[in-house]
């Protein structure tokens, strides 16, 4: 094991040499699951006007305080269409959630509280200052940052920057990601299978798992099990994209060529094997600053390989600024074997019991079930040692999905 990598050995070197690509302007309406990269600022203040926070009577707190006043009902504000006039002494009006607070008032009082009749609104206690009132810019001020960059945006940070009258945001550029998947023995779903041959699954899962992490994914086909194709394969594929995934032909055998391919294309070599399982015969180098990753074969290897090692060369590309896996705290449902030369991710499913989250193993942990994997919606970390982790043992999972 002397030649591997610790797992965080691997993230490191990953991290340490991938870096944000160039920034775009995007529209905000297509600025979903986009990561800023710059500070995002607001066009205007939020709220742009002293607001009402509930449908009620616009007052002077003053002519409350005695607990009891009757004023007179001078108008209705709904939100849009601000009163045409300040409210008056003695006066009240009317007003939506949402609405323009008048000159002259100074507070709200919510509807419940008020009884209305024959022109006038009968008060039967004190309103302070400030009552339900929404100042100007209390939620964000004009050239204040609603979102600093690095942050991946969802729903909440699109609605914010939406209200904030934002038009665009500075994001990284999706990084382009060519898939190249080797093996002779590989057929396309649908195609009639001969002897020794299986159906290609990695390319789709990758492509799935990189649409996941915000990157544009490319398959570009299978490549033979010959020294001319992978090298006509890679060299084209190493000009015209951001990133580069090899699955397969990464191990010791005579037909894993992806190795000495790459060293003659000049393929920096970071790393080759991680002391994890699945996953060991895995590797990472560079191509002037465009990462390299050469995943194992078997389908489930590749699914972990992605999660804890290209995952975050993905979000370091993007910006994110700490890209390392975000793995939650479970409690095991069934005792796991530790492996004295390799941590181990076990596939396994989750089961909440209130606050705590169970996780059972499922049947079928070797690196081809990638059917059995598909039954699993999280990766529990075990770390290497001896004996065994006992049932309620508190460990780190990955969610997956």
């Amino acid at each position: 094991m002397s030649d591997a990598v610790s797992l965080e050995a691997a993230q490191e070197l990953i991290v340490g040499r991938v870096h944000a690509l160039a920034a775009e302007r995007v529209p905000i309406e297509r600025a979903f699951g986009r990561v800023l990269a710059e500070p995002a600022r607001s066009a205007c203040d939020l709220p742009p006007f002293r607001s009402s926070a509930m449908d009620g009577y616009a007052v002077r707190s003053a002519e409350t305080a005695t607990g009891s006043a009757s004023l007179v009902l001078v108008a209705e504000i709904a939100a849009g269409s601000p009163a045409d006039r300040p409210l008056g002494a003695g006066e009240a009006m009317a007003i939506s959630t949402g609405g323009v607070v008048p000159e002259g008032a100074d507070a709200v009082v919510q509807l419940e509280l008020v009884q209305e009749r024959d022109g006038l609104v009968e008060l039967t206690q004190a309103v302070p200052a400030g009552a339900n009132v929404r100042d100007r810019g209390g939620d964000v001020t004009t050239g204040s940052v609603v979102i600093d960059p690095g942050v991946r945006l969802g729903a909440a940070q699109v609605g914010a920057l939406a209200a904030a009258g934002v038009t665009e945001v500075q994001c990284a550029k999706r990084p382009r990601v060519g898939i190249l998947v080797t093996g002779s023995e590989l057929r396309s779903p649908g195609e009639a299978l001969g002897p020794g041959q299986i159906y290609e699954s990695n390319g789709l899962m990758l492509a799935a798992q990189l649409a996941s992490a915000g990157a544009v994914p490319a398959q570009l086909g299978g490549v033979a099990d010959s020294e001319d194709a992978h090298r006509t394969a890679m060299e084209r594929a190493l000009l015209g994209f951001d990133m580069l995934i090899t699955t397969g032909g990464a191990s010791v055998g005579p037909h894993d060529l992806v190795r000495q391919v790459q060293a003659d294309l000049r393929v920096e070599e970071v790393f080759w094997r991680v002391a994890m399982k699945p996953g060991r015969p895995v590797g990472f180098g560079m191509r002037r600053d465009h990462p390299v990753f050469n995943l194992p074969g078997n389908p489930v290897s590749a699914l972990v390989c992605f999660e804890v090692l290209v995952r975050p060369a993905v979000d370091a590309l993007l910006g994110i600024p700490d890209p390392m896996p975000a793995f939650q705290i479970g409690t095991l449902a069934a005792s796991l074997r530790r492996n004295g030369e390799r941590e181990e991710f076990v596939r396994a499913r989750r089961e909440r019991e209130g606050s705590t989250v169970n996780l059972r193993p499922v049947v079928g942990q070797e690196s081809h079930m990638i059917v059995s994997a598909a039954q699993a919606d999280a990766l529990v970390r075990v770390p290497r040692g001896d004996g065994e982790l006992a049932v309620g043992t508190a460990v780190h999972f990955l969610a997956l999905g």
